[in-house]
């Protein structure tokens, strides 16, 4: 297996705002606002910059407590789902990090703090400055609120909770887009992300710029670029988009698409060997700048497919991909 190849395991943070996940309430967020914890991009450091509380920190910062006690936020989920892998990041907190950190989860369809009842998954870890903390969970529990603890105070950067979206049985038997981030799509491999990451063409609504997008690095050698997505079951393709909004200069020559049906495999690195023998969706299709690309003719109509294999060549950027069939 090429070690160019980046894996996911068909994980996404389900944390992620684009999501819909909103913090819902704080004990404190004094000197950075507990908001920065979810935002998608790195946490960055401003040297020299100081708001009117003290230096600016771009994560979550609660003040030094003087009372018993310790601080925490609670996470309303955009997409209820069960969390596999958390990812802890004191980026820039040196010195004014959290002693240790926990997490506990619950599901509910209440928002009310107090009607809450919360079952912990992540016991107390001890915590670094300046460092990803990186814990793997075995919980298969659908969960749809987040209470993440730090004590006794401090500042965390980023909060990312990998894991997969709870699929909803509304959508069976209806003509839907399967590739959709919102309904559990995700990718499990791509070969290379340079600029862009690759799960960006699975989100909902257009890109907000190129960095919104998938985009590789530029080719030097032969090849081509591609990524791999677990879509939903479905069968009945229709109508596939792919769109190059904001990829001007550099948006791929062509495209191809193939598809396949693999049920219940969990080892990604066969179904990439594999991928090379699927059937096609498209073959040779002819990108263009800044645009939505809409494919109707000479789809696979008849086959069941769960896995799309996207190839660009030789290289570039696509915004947002969409393929409508009929979820199973």
């Amino acid at each position: 297996m090429s070690k160019k190849i980046i894996f996911t395991n068909g994980l996404i943070d389900l944390a992620q705002p684009r999501l819909g996940t909103k913090i819902i309430f704080k004990t404190d967020d004094f000197f950075a606002s507990a908001n920065r914890i979810i935002e998608p991009l790195p946490a960055i450091f401003k040297e020299g910059l100081f708001d009117k509380n003290g230096k600016w920190m771009d994560g979550w910062e609660s003040r030094r407590k003087r009372t018993k006690g310790h601080d925490y936020i609670i996470l309303k989920l955009g997409k209820p789902g069960s969390i596999k892998k958390i990812d802890v990041d004191t980026s820039h907190f040196n010195g004014n990090q959290p002693a240790m950190i926990s997490i506990e989860g619950t599901n509910s369809n209440s928002n009310k703090i107090n009607q809450l009842k919360w079952k912990p998954f992540l016991s107390k870890k001890k915590t670094q400055a300046n460092s990803h903390h990186f814990f793997d969970i075995n919980n298969k529990k659908i969960l749809t609120h987040i209470k993440f603890n730090i004590f006794p105070d401090g500042g965390v950067a980023r909060l990312r909770l990998f894991g997969s979206i709870a699929k909803s049985n509304k959508l069976k038997n209806k003509k839907t887009n399967l590739a959709s981030l919102l309904n559990g799509a995700s990718v499990i491999a791509c070969n290379n992300e340079h600029f862009g990451k690759a799960e960006n063409i699975l989100a909902p609504g257009k890109a907000k710029n190129m960095g919104d997008g998938w985009e590789t690095r530029r080719r030097r050698n032969k090849g081509f670029d591609w990524l791999i997505l677990n879509s939903l079951d479905g069968k009945e393709i229709d109508k596939i988009e792919i769109s190059t909004h904001h990829f001007k200069g550099n948006f791929p020559s062509y495209c191809s698409l193939q598809a396949a049906y693999i049920p219940k495999s969990k080892n990604f690195k066969i179904i990439v060997n594999s991928s090379v023998k699927w059937k096609y969706l498209l073959k040779n299709a002819k990108l263009s700048s800044n645009k939505i690309h809409i494919f109707k003719n000479n789809l696979m109509k008849k086959d069941k497919i769960n896995f799309v294999k996207i190839n660009i060549f030789p290289d570039g950027g696509i915004s947002r991909f969409r393929i409508y069939g009929k979820n199973i």
